[in-house]
């Protein structure tokens, strides 16, 4: 596949072969979903936490006498039953990460790389370089190519003054070739690679 590359300020830097294998795949969904809810159980901070019968701050008397009132047999006012009780089974503080095999996680990034080249909505451009590393700069820059919520992503270490110059833009992310992953990917409505980045995309996944 190959894509025209272009310059921040909008102008052609000539072109761009793309490795089918990584951008020319026919995008499967239920691969995207898959890495998708692996990721977000992942982040899920799973502190979610209630109070049992050993927990709850109340009194161990027992309320009445064993025999003779004619009613159930109670010992403390923490059992399950009464109101302030503590809570039977409730949810605990766990992790909701599960595994999802390495190949599937790397098949479910090709798709996400190929999803965005098949919509056109995939942007290469030559580097991050800009003269006036400046927030005003970047901003117009995004305004000028048309998009509105969008990732970029650069090679293995990220452009200092670019990343600088963006982080105070709404709807501008920026993040290295490692960090590339399908939620973000897909989250956003366009997504920007620079040369370096495709290269090692390309090295990281073929």
């Amino acid at each position: 596949m190959k894509l025209d590359v272009i310059k921040l300020d909008s102008g052609k830097a000539g072109s761009i072969e793309l490795a089918d294998e990584v951008f020319g795949l026919a995008p499967r969904g239920d691969l995207l979903q898959r890495v998708v809810r692996w990721q977000r159980a992942k982040a899920q901070a799973g502190t979610h936490s209630v109070l049992t019968k050993s927990e709850v701050s109340y009194s161990t008397k027992k309320i009445y006498r064993q025999k003779g009132t004619g009613g159930a047999r109670h010992g403390s006012k923490k059992a399950p039953i009464f109101r302030h009780g503590g809570v039977y089974k409730g949810p605990t503080p766990r992790s909701h990460a599960f595994d999802l095999p390495k190949k599937v996680r790397a098949l479910g990034l090709k798709h996400a790389l190929s999803a965005k080249a098949t919509a056109g909505e995939l942007v290469v451009v030559e580097d991050l370089n800009l003269a006036d590393a400046k927030t005003a700069a970047v901003a117009k820059a995004v305004k000028e190519n048309g998009w509105k919520r969008v990732l970029v992503i650069d090679g293995a270490e990220v452009n200092e003054g670019f990343a600088r110059a963006a982080r105070n833009i709404e709807g501008v992310d920026i993040l290295p070739s490692i960090g590339a992953n399908v939620y973000d990917i897909l989250k956003r409505d366009t997504l920007v690679i620079t040369r370096a980045g495709v290269e090692a995309l390309e090295a990281r996944l073929k």
